[in-house]
């Protein structure tokens, strides 16, 4: 017994489960922009008022002292929008007592799918580039990340590659469309055949659209969960964040059969009781926005994507035009630096704009990040222009 705890011991306080990932590197830039009083194209939050109809009706809800607990899982009133959304959007019918679960936004609504479902030694696919909770997430559940490469600069992946990836070890696999670094939107071609390799092997997908109504050039977003034989086995996570700028309220959803769904409100119960009841209620009425507000909004990312894209090709980056989300991933390799991480301290320290080094999308071993960052162009046009000014001064190589 000694001898364990001595190799405990040796590890330090931290368990072995954190000693296997940093903390966040998009959170990391924006205390360095911070400190460097640099203009912030690094984390994705907007720089901008959220709409005035939420705002007020958040007040409205303080005031009318919604303020002790909700309902564990979300309020009546949020899930019944949530639900009646569903309907209009995607012409899906779900059950708001039994198919919505309300978190503390899409990472707590995330962490708890897969603690829901998920078990110590189950394997868990995951597209590279991913978001950098993804792969913690899945080795905070004990289980094992078996990444797919998407392959720039279409970011598509190889099909033999995913095929060989699926066997009876495969308990879940984790979809991001519109997708965060890349800004790709997965085909129905592609879904396709993601859902046919999940029917074979009685497999879960865990969908993350959060950037649902953040789309460009007509492109279409299709749910996982409206394909046949999908619906029972996908698990839909998404947020109020990006579609209403409201990044800082942390009110997330999961959608998912009512089985899963049991599971997934026990999990969210213990992580953290329930999220902030006045701001659910605000957020039922945002749900009501027309289908102009969902218009208006691509309508206003699309601007600043053109913008801040054409800009940073005449500077001298090799960029990917993304088909949603707001971010653009850029190669540096122009600029003569090899090193993501030294790139983008250099452009905080020196430069005056914080980006996010495109290695802390990949995992630890891979080098395939390293010539690439991310920006973010959720922000005010003059915001933009002014992080564009000072870019203007890199040279190239």
């Amino acid at each position: 017994m000694q001898n364990i705890i001595d190799s405990i011991r040796a590890g330090g306080y931290a368990s072995a489960k954190a000693r296997q990932f940093t903390e966040s590197v998009i959170r990391e830039m924006s205390r360095i922009a911070a400190a460097h009083n640099a203009i912030n194209l690094a984390q994705g939050f907007p720089d901008f008022p959220a709409p005035e109809a939420i705002k007020q009706a958040a007040v409205r809800a303080v005031t009318e002292d919604h303020n002790q607990y909700a309902i564990t899982w979300g309020t009546k009133g949020l899930r019944d929008a949530i639900a009646a959304k569903v309907k209009r959007d995607y012409d899906v019918t779900i059950d708001p007592e039994s198919q919505l679960t309300v978190c503390c936004g899409a990472t707590e609504g995330m962490i708890a799918t897969l603690l829901a479902t998920v078990n110590p030694g189950d394997e868990v696919i995951i597209f590279e580039p991913f978001y950098e909770n993804y792969g913690a997430d899945v080795i905070l559940c004990g289980a094992v990340p078996k990444y797919i490469s998407l392959n720039p600069p279409g970011f598509n992946f190889d099909r033999e590659e995913l095929i060989a990836a699926f066997s009876d070890k495969t308990k879940a696999i984790i979809i991001n469309t519109p997708n965060n670094p890349t800004g790709k939107v997965f085909t129905r071609e592609e879904l396709e055949l993601i859902a046919e390799l999940c029917i074979k092997y009685d497999v879960l997908a865990i969908n993350d659209e959060i950037y649902e109504h953040i789309l460009y050039d007509n492109t279409q977003h299709i749910p996982l969960w409206t394909l046949p034989g999908m619906a029972e086995r996908t698990i839909a996570v998404n947020s109020v964040s990006k579609t209403f700028s409201v990044t800082g309220w942390r009110i997330g959803f999961v959608q998912a059969s009512a089985e899963i769904t049991a599971s997934v409100r026990k999990v969210h119960d213990f992580l953290t009781v329930g999220a902030a009841a006045p701001l659910q209620v605000a957020s039922a009425e945002a749900f009501n926005f027309g289908a102009e507000y969902y218009q208006e909004l691509a309508g206003f990312y699309s601007e600043r994507r053109d913008y801040l894209l054409a800009a940073l090709e005449k500077i001298g980056f090799k960029c990917v035009r993304p088909q949603g989300a707001y971010y653009i991933m850029a190669d540096i390799t122009p600029f003569g630096w090899d090193d993501d991480v030294a790139f983008a301290k250099y452009l905080a320290s020196e430069i005056g704009v914080a980006v996010v080094p495109g290695s802390s999308f990949f995992r630890p071993e891979s080098t395939a990040g390293k010539t690439l960052i991310r920006f973010c162009f959720c922000k005010k046009f003059e915001t933009l222009k002014a992080a564009v000014d000072r870019l203007e001064k890199l040279t190239l190589k």
